[in-house]
């Protein structure tokens, strides 16, 4: 049996239980990996400048950016459930030992660790739903599990940061070590490794050698990445600054956008599930996130009253193309070279991500809001001519 199969031999019941295990995992490495954010009041209390602060909590994001790769070739070869299981009690067990340990470079050390091990569900949580579920349903299943990190950081949001500020930082990363272990305990009882073909002797071909499909989507997934930062970091202090929001109001709305996005990544697989592409709308993303982005700034510049509704639409939009390149890789990568694929696609994501912060607040300081946002149009408007349309295999 081929990936691209449909899988006859578990029931529909198992596969949307492994489905919701998986997504389970996918949340708790985000919570392990982005909570550490929202310890920096508390690191700023005990002392400690921002910078350092800021330094770490980036600690466990730098750890899963380092191993995303490494975790890839391990799920290749060993399967998708000994490397969740592995990985999420590694994370649970660094979580608990960061929550421990005395003095900040124990901490991040510790922090870097946890991220690292979170790093474990990246590759290996996608491949069990393109692995358990048919090419007409798959694109639905990955927009449900993609759900996970806006998810997992909402969590991470409410929940680290109230007990951070109530009972220290040693309480706050009980969170993470709690979510991961749980996850652990529910891919070992529900999570089975889906079947893949017979091994090839002498190992399976290259898939970057056949064509330069993958290394397209890659492309195209950096030029998205960087509007969807662009929205994420800038639009709780734009909406301070310029627009004159209390921080409760502008956090307010940030939520609620980042709910309507976790759900648009639902739409999107499932739009593409129906249309039977995934490069088409991961097209029409590009091109409308484009046009939005262009008019968040145009708006933002003549301080007209539609940017805010703006800035919801391209919170939106500027996500939804998670899920259709997450599985196109993986469905074009196969069973042998998926793990890889998966952590190729990620780290060239952290690390288009990990600039935006720094280069676009320059930018800001600069040229304005506005042109910011306006500016970080043109990217999707290039990821329009490289989607891969033509080069896209049948779904069957």
């Amino acid at each position: 049996m081929t990936v691209l199969d449909e899988p006859t031999t578990i029931g529909a019941a198992r596969r949307w239980s492994m489905l919701g295990a998986s997504t389970l995992a996918q949340a708790a490495s985000a919570v392990a990996a982005h909570g550490p954010a929202f310890l920096i009041p508390a690191l700023r209390e005990d002392g400690l400048s921002l910078a350092r602060a800021g330094v770490v909590a980036a600690a466990p994001t730098l750890g899963v950016m380092l191993t995303l790769v490494l975790w890839g070739v391990v799920t290749d070869r060993r399967g998708e459930r000994v490397v969740l299981i592995t990985g999420l009690g590694l994370t649970a067990f660094f979580s608990l030992a960061a929550s421990l340990v005395g003095g900040v470079v124990l901490l991040g050390v510790a922090l870097f660790l946890a991220g690292a091990a979170a790093a474990s569900a990246n590759a290996a949580s996608g491949r069990v739903v393109v692995g358990w579920f048919p090419p007409r349903r798959r694109g639905l299943a990955m927009g449900v599990r993609q759900m996970a990190q806006p998810v997992g950081v909402g969590v991470a949001a409410i929940s680290m940061a109230v007990l951070a500020d109530a009972h220290g930082i040693g309480a706050a990363l009980l969170v993470p070590t709690v979510a991961a272990a749980v996850a652990a305990v529910v891919v070992a009882v529900v999570v089975i490794d889906p079947p893949r073909p017979p091994a090839v002797e002498g190992g399976a071909p290259n898939p970057y050698r056949a064509d330069g499909f993958l290394a397209r989507i890659h492309g195209v997934s950096v030029l998205l990445v960087v509007p969807q930062f662009v929205v994420w970091t800038f639009s709780l202090v734009w909406l301070v600054e310029e627009r004159g929001w209390s921080p409760a109001a502008a956090g307010t709305l940030v939520a609620v956008a980042q709910l309507i996005a976790a759900f648009g990544r639902i739409a999107a697989g499932q739009l593409s599930d129906l249309v039977g592409s995934r490069m088409l709308p991961l097209r029409w993303v590009a091109v409308a996130a484009s046009a939005t982005m262009a008019l968040l700034g145009l708006a933002a510049g003549l301080d007209l009253s539609v940017a805010v509704p703006l800035l919801v639409v391209a919170t939106v939009l500027t996500v939804a193309d998670n899920g259709l390149a997450f599985t196109a890789v993986a469905e074009r990568a196969g069973p042998f070279w998926s793990g890889r694929a998966l952590g190729l696609q990620n780290t060239a994501q952290f690390l288009t991500s990990a600039l935006v912060p720094p280069l676009g607040g320059l930018l800001v300081t600069h040229a304005g809001y506005a042109a910011t946002f306006a500016l970080a149009a043109a990217l999707p408007a290039v990821a329009v001519a490289l989607v891969p349309v033509r080069a896209e295999h049948e779904l069957s």
